[in-house]
């Protein structure tokens, strides 16, 4: 035998017949500590899995030794935390998975890493999405931000460039004004048509931007809003360690744990330790776990470890389902994507003890055959246990998707009955002085021969197609034309229309 193996034996023989005290806290499902009717205290859970495997391996008895306050660290005196038992030497080694923290190392020794720690947040499931999941989920705010400046800007900018092509080019064309400009704009948002008929190539292309802008937009909402509808992906305002400080969310953790510890110390997290000092954060010692669950029903959220949140999940789910609660409503709570904290954890020996030469070969063999893994997900289904997204079936919309509709209409009725308030407020008790018209000016207007322009680019209006021709005079009235003869008669839209007599489509109009 190699001098590494004699000594290891030598241990082994010296640890034969043995009593041990090993010290342990509740932190289900890896440790918890019951009593029996004669009040004797019975340990379980994962880290006395391997403590039995321990035993029957090196034949050594034990006795288990349970701090005062369920610290991991802290409290006025050794016996309040774990790592006051161990650097005091008042256990032989602590059976519960303790992670290797900076402070830690420096005043206990550590065994071989048995798992990685992984530290999450639980929080209440929202009722939607934190993407959104109404008419304003498509874009996100700075996308509406520029839509609604784009609506509230471009009519101004077109009555501006219509006034400065109209002092640099002179024509029968007038300048837009503001109010037919801004109409425009929002009937062109909304998909109306409009009545004016710009003859400008620069107005009609400032009118075919809008309009195209306006195609692509609503095809982008569209094909968006369908998506969100059908397709999207669940998310939640806590992701990181971050979003509880932006966001000032409460939260809650467990009183002496590696997390009140680690915001303490960590420079990654220190910033967290501002809420502790607010208020905002708060740490406290409660047992059994599901003392937790009215606490984060509440809207704090629970940072913890993720088996002992799985296991907590779990739960609460078998009891609804017990309860007879519908499948939809049973899981009231869900865990963010994003890790709190990863620390390595392993059992704790005092300085200088000799049980971590002898137990940590057999502690690499248990953790080389997934026996730990397997412990501590066995009482768990293979399935993740209500997941961030519920994929459920039912796609029918709530008022919830359509709350922003009645927003909207709303407003609306608001916004026109208060024009209607200004528009009796202004007839009724404020006096507009209307300038008379200049009798001159009036005069001349009469006796001018110009008669006003006549549009004929556009299609003729809906009633004017059922209107008869009405002739001027008492009688019919023709007019020779390149020598032939025509009818003249009104059109119903204030223009003349000219009737073939003598050939034969003059019957068509008969």
């Amino acid at each position: 035998m190699s001098q590494k193996e004699s000594e290891t034996l030598l241990l082994a023989n010296e640890i034969n017949g043995k009593h041990l005290k090993i010290g342990t806290y509740n932190n289900f499902p890896l440790s918890w500590i019951e009593r029996d009717e004669n009040g004797t205290v019975q340990a379980y859970g994962v880290a006395f899995k391997i403590i039995d495997i321990l035993q029957q391996k090196f034949n050594f008895t034990y006795e288990i030794v349970i701090p005062h306050r369920n610290f991991e660290i802290g409290g006025s005196k050794p016996e309040d935390s774990l790592i006051g038992l161990t650097n005091a030497s008042k256990v032989d080694m602590i059976a519960a998975f303790i992670p290797r923290l900076v402070r830690f190392r420096k005043l206990v020794t550590f065994s071989r890493d048995l798992d990685e720690g992984v530290w999450m947040m639980m929080l209440r499931r929202p009722k939607e999405s934190a993407a959104g999941s109404g008419l304003l989920a498509p874009f996100n705010n700075f996308v509406w931000y520029v839509t609604l400046a784009s609506v509230l800007c471009y009519g101004p900018c077109i009555c501006f460039l219509t006034h400065v092509r109209s002092k640099l080019i002179k024509n029968e064309e007038r300048p837009l004004r503001l109010s037919p400009s801004f109409w425009f704009v929002y009937s062109a948002f909304i998909k109306q048509s409009t009545n004016l008929a710009p003859e400008a190539n620069t107005t009609r292309v400032l009118f075919a931007t809008w309009w195209l802008f306006i195609i692509l937009l609503s095809a982008f909402y569209t094909a968006n809003l369908t998506a969100f509808l059908t397709l999207s992906k669940f998310t939640l305002d806590i992701e990181t360690p971050e979003d509880l400080y932006k966001k000032n969310y409460r939260w809650v953790s467990v009183e002496g744990g590696s997390v009140q510890h680690t915001v303490k110390t960590d420079e990654d997290l220190y910033y967290l330790n501002k809420m502790v000092a607010s208020g905002r954060a708060e740490f406290r010692t409660l047992s059994p776990d599901q003392e937790y669950l009215p606490i984060v029903k509440a809207g704090a959220v629970l940072v913890k470890e993720m088996i002992s949140l799985e296991h907590l999940m779990y739960g609460d789910y078998l009891t609804k389902t017990r309860e007879g609660v519908e499948e939809a409503k049973r899981c009231t709570y869900v865990v963010a994507p994003k890790p709190f904290m990863k620390k390595p954890r392993a059992f704790v020996y005092p300085v200088g003890s000799k049980l971590k030469s002898l137990f940590d070969p057999t502690l690499a063999y248990i953790l080389q055959s997934g026996i730990i893994d397997y412990l501590e997900h066995k009482d768990l289904p293979s399935t993740t246990i209500c997941p961030l997204d519920l994929q459920s079936k039912d796609r029918q919309l709530t008022n919830s998707h359509l709350m922003m509709t009645y927003y909207i209409m709303c407003v609306g009725l608001a916004s026109g009955l208060a024009v209607f308030v200004v528009e009796i407020l202004v007839k009724r008790y404020i006096n507009i002085k209307i300038k008379p018209i200049d009798k001159v000016k009036l005069k001349k207007f009469k006796r001018s021969k110009r008669s006003p322009r006549y549009d004929d680019s556009g299609p003729p209006p809906y009633e004017s197609l059922f209107v008869k021709p009405k002739f001027k005079g008492s009688e019919k009235r023709s007019k020779m034309i390149n020598g032939r003869e025509y009818y003249v008669y009104e059109d119903g839209r204030g223009g003349t229309r000219l009737i073939p007599v003598r050939t034969p489509s003059a019957f068509l109009y008969r």
